[in-house]
């Protein structure tokens, strides 16, 4: 058990926020300490926390410099290319296969097929 303050879902204060609420609010927590947590309770587990930050306290978000967007966009286009056929794709490559589904569908490149 934690000594912040705990609430229930839905219940928290006003003037206190996620950071996803922050985030929405053009917001970020800036440093400070977490002041103290949601909990939603679930059947079959334990409950599911998140913290909450003082409103007044934060910060806005830094704008998007270009140098950040070059940067988001490279690893994005990274995400999007196939390491097999070394195309965009167009969607991010999933993990799960290594490659683009046109290049896992393709039997020459299949490993659970004979050769």
């Amino acid at each position: 058990m934690s000594a912040l303050p705990c609430y229930r879902w839905q219940l928290a204060p006003d003037g206190l926020a996620t950071r996803r609420q922050l985030r929405a609010l053009g917001l970020r927590p800036g440093g400070q300490d977490v002041v103290a947590e949601v909990h939603r309770p679930r059947r079959r587990r334990g409950p599911l926390v998140a913290y909450l930050y003082r409103v007044d306290r934060a910060k806005p978000v830094r704008p998007m410099t270009p140098a950040r967007a070059a940067a988001l966009a490279a690893a994005m286009r990274a995400r999007r290319t196939c390491p097999t056929c070394r195309r965009d794709v167009g969607y991010c490559v999933p993990r799960s296969l290594g490659m683009c589904v046109t290049c896992h569908d393709t039997p020459s490149n299949r490993k659970d097929t004979p050769p």
